[in-house]
């Protein structure tokens, strides 16, 4: 019976781009782009997927994988991911409850995911109690590397491309011009019309004055969000951005687990909430993320990895939109046969059992 399967074997592959052009924002430049893709098989032939972030550290995440978590699956049913979550939290405790560690976790935990929708013949976001199966999402790129020309013209590109909400990069020059980033979003909010929504990601860049007054200033354009405007570990530099501006507050892809989303809350910094699944520790940890987030009344618009999140968000109640990298298009293309392609903003979700994607026969050579 497919509900009694067992875990026989776990792949791990490596798919890698070069960035095409100068893509940078303001405090790091991007070269390699690629996933970390799990592959995990059981006894009765089913196989689910998973993946995390090649750019820094993918190699490593690779054979921590190989090395340390697949023999702990081997033999275990797909179905218990609550207990092999809590297994593998105490076991990799010593070695980083944030960072590679947890990438690798969470790439295993989405294809533990993936394969029980496969068991029980259901899309994931059905098996997760969701009825809708479009869902929005915004294009995201604009980077501060970009002359002001180029930038206008992606923006311009993105909106051509059927969408409606855009994300653009702020922080020119090491974030040392606040008033040159605010021209480029006068100019880029002058290209596409008042009836696109724009947000706005630092990465890191200010101080929480620096960001505030330039939150200040930028938000007469109909910003949605600014994401990231101090560094992601400075909760309280959060926090004290929130008090100096009524712009809504967009952070959290760098946290790791449940207990770094309750400090960003407890703490008031945050409004929407940003966090990833391919890092927090998958659709198990996701689970528990998203019900502190609808505690405390605040949106859940998670980082990227659009395919990765999209059944995810399917059924979250304070779900509002996907992000879409347009940097990951080619790795996208690369990995899986049969990604869903956005129309019109919207991205409609594959009715296959488990994630409903497919790997490219190339990608398990690799």
């Amino acid at each position: 019976m497919p509900l009694r399967d067992t875990i026989a074997d776990v792949g791990v592959h490596l798919v890698e781009t070069r960035a095409k052009g100068n893509l940078a924002d303001s405090t790091r430049n991007v070269e390699i782009i690629g996933f970390v893709v799990v592959e995990i098989r059981t006894r009765g032939g089913l196989s689910g997927i998973g993946l995390t972030y090649h750019e820094v550290g993918g190699a490593a995440v690779r054979e921590l994988i190989k090395i340390d978590l697949a023999p702990r699956l081997l033999g275990r049913s797909p179905l218990e991911t609550e207990a092999l979550y809590e297994e593998n939290f105490h076991y990799l405790r010593g070695i980083g409850r944030k960072g590679l560690a947890f990438c690798a976790y969470s790439a295993v935990d989405i294809a533990l995911w993936d394969l029980k929708g496969r068991m029980f013949g259901l899309p994931l976001y059905r098996l997760l109690g969701g009825k809708r199966n479009i869902v929005p999402i915004y294009a995201s790129g604009g980077w501060t590397s970009y002359s002001l020309g180029e930038l206008v013209d992606e923006a311009r590109k993105m909106v051509e491309r059927g969408y409606d909400k855009i994300k653009v990069k702020v922080g020119i020059e090491a974030g040392t011009n606040p008033r040159e980033d605010l021209r480029r979003i006068r100019a880029v909010r002058d290209a596409v019309g008042p009836d696109i929504g724009i947000m706005l990601d630092a990465n890191n860049v200010w101080t929480s004055a620096t960001a505030a007054r330039f939150a200040n200033q930028v938000k007469e354009l109909d910003i949605l969000f600014l994401e990231e405007p101090v560094p992601a570990d400075d909760i309280p530099g959060l926090a004290g951005f929130k008090r100096g501006t009524d712009l809504p507050l967009a952070t959290g892809e760098h946290e790791y687990t449940r207990y770094g989303v309750r400090d960003l809350i407890v703490a008031g910094a945050v409004d929407i909430l940003q966090a990833d699944i391919v890092r927090c520790g998958g659709f198990t940890e996701m689970s528990r993320i998203a019900a502190l987030s609808q505690a405390w009344n605040l949106r859940l618009a998670p980082h990227g990895m659009e395919h990765m999140h999209m059944h995810f968000l399917a059924a979250a109640a304070n779900g509002i939109f996907l992000e879409r990298l347009l940097m990951y298009e080619e790795a996208v293309e690369a990995t899986f046969e049969n990604a869903p392609v956005p129309e019109n903003g919207r991205l409609r979700l594959p009715e296959a059992p488990g994630l409903g994607l497919s790997l490219r026969e190339e990608v398990r050579k690799s």
